[in-house]
């Protein structure tokens, strides 16, 4: 990129939004670079970056809502409490 701009970016899982950020620092080489709203880390999606001048506008794009898609396993805890930790407690289908 030779200048300000949006970037759209498809965070993959276990990469946060500072993550993504810092990455595109090193690839845009500057430090101006922000997002338009913070994804959770095992999340996966659409952030939208932007460089240079072009942060100022991200205000403007982060008043819209976001959504999220899961899938939940019911009747189990992990240590924790999400899908990356160990199970911890099973209830057993039916009781």
């Amino acid at each position: 990129m030779s200048g300000p701009g949006i970037v759209v970016v498809d965070k993959p899982p276990a990469m946060t939004s500072h993550d993504v950020v810092g990455r595109c620092r090193r690839i845009f080489s500057t430090r101006r670079v922000g997002h338009a709203g913070t994804l959770d880390p095992m999340a996966t999606g659409v952030l939208v970056i932007g460089v240079e001048r072009a942060t100022k506008i991200l205000g403007l794009l982060s008043a819209s809502s976001k959504s999220y898609a899961a899938t939940i396993r019911l009747g189990q805890s992990t240590s924790t409490d999400d899908a990356e930790g160990e199970p911890v407690r099973s209830v057993r289908r039916g009781t």
